[in-house]
């Protein structure tokens, strides 16, 4: 059972450092974050979205998840793929692929639940995946395979999916 609600940082999480947020004074469920800094996403020289109003999603013990509204992000890049999969807060996710070919690399939720009304339709994109910045700083993923966090500098954890975190 999961005990950690962002209410009281445990004893084994990092002490934030100035301007730093740990991971674990984020919220359980999760809430929305409003970002006016840079977010870029390439694959080489290729841009596949850029924006400055990102919507951060902060959740205990995991990075920040950056999402980007449509209207930032080029879908000549991007092709549907078939699939899809549920997250307890947010609801249905549909996944994207690079339209030159390989696998996922971002996600969206075309139909969010009532309470992420506010990200329908916007994107994130997984940073182990495509080449993703924040105001100019590459951002590293979350670890495990299937989070997508983005981790920067100012993130302190340890973070869900680190090794040894399977008891969180």
């Amino acid at each position: 059972m999961w005990n950690y609600r962002g209410q009281q940082r445990p004893e084994f999480a990092l002490q934030p450092g100035p301007g730093e947020e740990s991971v674990w004074d984020y919220p359980r469920p999760p809430r929305l974050a409003r970002s006016q800094k840079r977010v870029l996403v390439q694959v080489g020289d290729t841009v596949v979205a850029d924006s400055s109003r990102a919507i951060r999603i902060l959740e205990t013990a995991s990075p920040p998840t950056y999402y980007l509204p449509p209207e930032d992000v080029d879908f000549a890049t991007l092709i549907d793929t078939p699939g899809s999969s549920f997250c307890e807060w947010k609801g249905r996710a549909n996944y994207y692929a690079l339209a030159t070919g390989g696998g996922v690399v971002g996600w969206q939720y075309r139909q969010p639940v009532e309470a992420f009304a506010e990200i329908s339709g916007f994107l994130s994109f997984y940073p182990g995946k495509l080449a993703c910045s924040v105001d100019g700083e590459r951002v590293r993923p979350q670890p495990g395979d299937f989070y997508g966090g983005w981790v920067t500098d100012e993130i302190v954890g340890p973070f869900k999916g680190d090794p040894g975190t399977g008891h969180w």
